[in-house]
């Protein structure tokens, strides 16, 4: 008889998966695997389901709530109590711990000849390996462990370098912008070809620089030519009149351009024409003043005319005018020769206001064509207008509908999500029941159960490879409201007793009226392979351990299994027996009920 005892707790627990299967450096088994990462079991834990975790897997799994075990599903052994994983519901495997531990493992990394057990490489060797390949931290590129160093001083395109001229940190990728804007980098005078200038200077240098070829002052006209800065009073008065010929070219383009600009909208134009408006009132005021000067008598001067004046304002009281003096006649001579002069200023007016008239009944005429285009586009505006708003209130009547659509689909898609719970938890009783059903079917009450496992050959193969390697019986009591127990198999043996015998296991499981038990479980069980010629039974019967915590009152769902790893060699299922028939065999428990 052996006991399953737990391993010491969290001093075994680990944050990190299985150790990949390419270290092993044997036959890999399939016990030796994690069920949920499918690597090599590290710090391995097993559930009551039998299937055995890493500790990492194990408390990742369970760590959002109760999970049910994906190997139980995959190989259909499903059991409701037992196949879920849930904190306090598994134990530390130690013996399979050590068998993992003492394995050969070499190192998986190309050129390292490490070798040694599984337990020194998780020691020694692991993530301290010369040859692993690590990312970069700044470059991502992949390089070995031994190679950072140079990596990063040679080879990394995100290295930090100081710049030789300023001192200054770039990355070596940016090492030609860096050049571009560095204020020390040396430049060479393309005039002068002095070297090693600054760039912070190179600006100053270039504006005394005689040598330096700079552009004609008169570029902007055309001329193209790039000349010497001490030359550059040589090269135009060579080319003077080139430069003259390109400025005239330039005035005229300009004077053209000029013309043909034209007021570019309705309030340019409309200031321009009460400009000229103001205008042609002045022109015909001083028309109209030029004209009631030049109808009157020929004046001899200013003070002739004030003097006339003032004469004929007089009245008969003022005497009358001397007769001029023979002295005056030279200044007639001369006041009679300006005469003409505001007949030809009007002349010059009258073209100027018929320039300026014709000007105005042009800016008349398309001030009117605009105010036209003008009152088109507002129609437009205003039918497009109505257009808009028509079809907004079109589109807030669609948005209405389509909000009540929508709240009409979240209303039924909500029912139907309700209606799929409700149907899945009634799927979920109808499940739970039946098992109940078939539970309660097989259930005995006297301590003694038989337990019938058909299709022996199947589960046989399923648990040498790995994907069912134990299976549990119906609950049975020792009575109504007494001890409740189960069993616990393995066809293709556990623990000592893997691949050579067929290991059955007693299991105390928690029960309804476990408060009204006596504790520890002390009772002896036998267990008994039914030979079905009724010659030859196997059978093997110990009395529990009452210092082991598989009899003590059950915490969980059900204690660590306590049995007989050694129950029945597979020599004799394998030869012809008696024990198989119809690919069926029997197991037989009994509790003795003494002292109960």
């Amino acid at each position: 008889m052996a006991t399953q005892e737990p391993s010491p707790p969290s001093s075994m627990e680990s944050n990190k998966p299985g150790f990949p299967k390419k270290i092993l450096g044997n036959k890999l088994e399939d016990k030796h695997l994690c069920n949920c990462c499918h690597n090599i079991l590290r710090r391995p834990f097993q559930a009551q389901c039998g299937h055995r975790f890493c500790s990492y897997c194990f408390n990742s799994t369970v760590s959002n709530g109760p999970q049910k075990c994906s190997a139980c599903i995959k190989e259909d052994i499903f059991e409701e109590t037992t196949s879920v994983l849930k904190q306090g519901c598994a134990f530390p495997d130690n013996a399979v711990r050590r068998e993992v531990e003492n394995l050969l493992a070499v190192c998986i990394n190309e050129s390292c000849g490490w070798k040694g057990s599984i337990k020194e490489y998780e020691v020694n060797h692991e993530g301290k390996c010369e040859f692993m390949i690590v990312p970069c931290p700044s470059c991502k590129e992949r390089i070995r462990f031994n190679e950072q160093e140079r990596h990063n001083e040679r080879e990394c395109p995100e290295r930090t370098l100081n710049c030789k001229y300023c001192k200054e940190p770039f990355h070596f990728k940016n090492i030609k912008a860096h050049d571009e804007i560095c204020p020390k980098y040396p430049m060479i005078c393309e005039g002068c070809a002095k070297k090693k200038i600054p760039r912070e200077k190179y600006v100053d240098h270039i504006k005394f620089c005689g040598k330096f070829r700079t552009p004609c002052r008169f570029h902007v006209v055309g001329c193209d030519m790039s000349v010497e800065k001490e030359k550059i009073h040589d090269h135009e008065r060579a080319f003077a009149y080139e430069h003259l010929n390109l400025l005239l070219h330039y005035i005229m383009g300009m004077k053209v351009s000029m013309e043909g600009l034209q007021p570019q909208g309705l309030e340019v134009a409309g200031h321009k024409l009460l400009e000229l408006q103001q205008s042609l009132r002045e022109l015909e005021a001083r028309v109209s003043q030029l004209s009631t000067s030049s109808s009157g008598p020929p004046v001899q001067g200013a003070s002739a005319a004030t003097a006339s004046s003032s004469s004929s304002s007089s009245g008969p009281l003022a005497p009358a005018p001397l007769p001029p003096p023979p002295t005056l006649a030279p200044t007639l001579s001369v006041s009679t020769s300006f005469t003409p002069l505001p007949s030809s200023v009007g002349a010059a007016l009258e073209l100027q206001l018929h320039s300026e008239k014709t000007k105005v009944a042009e800016l008349g005429r398309r001030c009117t064509e605009l105010e036209v285009k003008a009152g088109t586009f507002e129609n437009v505006v205003c039918v497009l207008n109505r257009e808009v708003e028509r079809f907004a209130t079109t589109m807030e009547a669609s948005n209405r509908q389509h909000k009540l659509d929508q709240d009409k689909i979240e209303a039924l898609s909500n029912k139907v999500r309700q209606l799929e719970r409700t149907v899945g938890l009634k799927d979920l009783t109808v499940a739970e029941m039946e098992g109940r059903l078939r539970e309660m079917s097989a259930t005995t009450f006297d301590g003694v159960f038989v337990w019938r496992i058909s299709d022996f050959a199947k589960k046989r193969q399923d648990a040498i490879a790995g994907r069912a390697p134990a299976m549990f019986s119906p609950a049975f009591y020792t009575s109504k409201y007494g001890y409740k127990m189960c069993l616990r198999i393995y066809l293709n043996g556990d623990g000592t007793g893997r691949g050579s015998h067929l290991s059955l296991f007693f299991v105390v499981m928690r029960g309804l009226s476990d408060a009204l038990l006596k504790w520890p479980f002390n009772q002896k069980v036998t267990l008994m392979l039914l030979d079905q010629s009724n010659r030859e039974h196997i059978i093997d019967a110990f009395r529990p351990d009452v210092t082991s915590s598989s009899f003590q009152r059950p915490v969980s769902e059900m204690n660590i299994a306590s049995g007989c790893p050694l129950f029945c060699p597979l020599s004799k299922l394998d030869t012809k027996n008696s024990y198989i028939r119809d690919d069926t065999i029997f197991i037989k428990a009994i509790v003795d009920l003494t002292g109960l």
